[in-house]
């Protein structure tokens, strides 16, 4: 039987979500777990591969077991004794044979989140851009120009490995975020569902879609945080790591909206902007069919 498993993991502690020789990751530890409580060997398959250092929120695996599966919370709290404190199970649940976390999938949404005052309690999770007058309208003017199905070949990792650079942005957008417990992990929304408005935060609350503006709403400070978030049907290796460097170039002023344009037709990647660290990139959400619907709400 096929079952889909949900997750969230610190990625500083990983080499990336897949294997590799000589380096721990997320799939490793994972596998090595579910080996160990199901006694039999288990390999798991992931929704996509996040690089160094990248967080998730709510990432989806697969694997196969035929045996009696114990009751989830027996399972889950199993797991989570085996595995290190950066990987946390939420859920576990069966699916159809045919259905996979990866091909299966229909949409990824990540965030990305930067500071622009020094902030020792949001620096894990967060990077430091000391650029107090970020342009954030710019920036969002800007993201428009990511929307629809292009070529992401000037932002993709040189050497990817990529059969196509072809992908379908459906959502780009900047809004400011005000931390909850000075940095601390927040909560989101009832449903626990991240629908891509920004509105579902991991460091904090995010403004609602419509009210983010340059310098936030009229009863609140002067925003010094702000999120990225970015839907589409797939992304290229370091896809959203160099968009928000040249939406940075934007904001900052040293380049214009329509550079944008200019430089996704280049189809260079040394046309684009630098691509900024990986410790502040979340994955947040995987979209699926409505037969692969499955709890998202974290627990604890």
């Amino acid at each position: 039987m096929r079952y889909f498993i949900c997750l969230s993991y610190n990625g500083s502690a990983f080499s990336g979500w897949q294997i590799q020789e000589n380096a721990n990751s997320v799939q490793a530890e994972l596998q090595k777990a579910l080996s160990t409580l199901l006694r039999q060997p288990i390999e798991v398959v992931g929704a996509g591969r996040t690089d160094a250092g990248v967080n998730a929120r709510n990432y989806i695996a697969h694997f196969n077991y035929n045996g009696n599966m114990p009751d989830q919370p027996h399972t889950i709290y199993k797991l989570n004794a085996i595995l290190p404190k950066e990987i946390s199970i939420h859920s576990i649940w069966p699916v159809a044979e045919d259905m996979h976390a990866r091909f299966s999938a229909t949409s990824r949404t990540y965030k990305y989140y930067i500071h622009t005052e020094k902030d020792p309690f949001c620096s894990q999770f967060s990077y430091f851009v000391p650029a107090r007058k970020l342009n954030i309208e710019k920036m969002n003017e800007a993201c428009r120009y990511f929307l629809g199905e292009q070529d992401f070949s000037s932002l993709e990792k040189v050497n990817g490995g990529n059969k196509t650079s072809i992908c379908n942005v459906t959502y780009a957008r900047w809004e400011p975020f005000y931390p909850n417990n000075a940095g601390a992990p927040g909560t989101a929304g009832a449903s626990g569902t991240t629908s891509a408005t920004g509105t579902s935060g991991i460091l904090g609350t995010a403004e609602t879609q419509g009210t983010a503006g340059a310098s936030g709403t009229s009863n609140a400070p002067e925003p010094t945080h702000y999120v990225f978030t970015v839907t589409a049907n797939r992304f290229l290796r370091n896809m959203v790591r160099a968009m928000v460097g040249s939406l940075l170039e934007v904001g900052s002023g040293k380049r214009e909206p329509e550079w944008i344009k200019q430089m996704l037709k280049q189809k260079n990647r040394s046309a684009a902007g630098h691509s900024v660290p990986g410790n502040a990139l979340f994955l947040v959400d995987v979209g699926y069919p409505e037969e692969a619907t499955r709890p998202r709400t974290p627990r604890g």
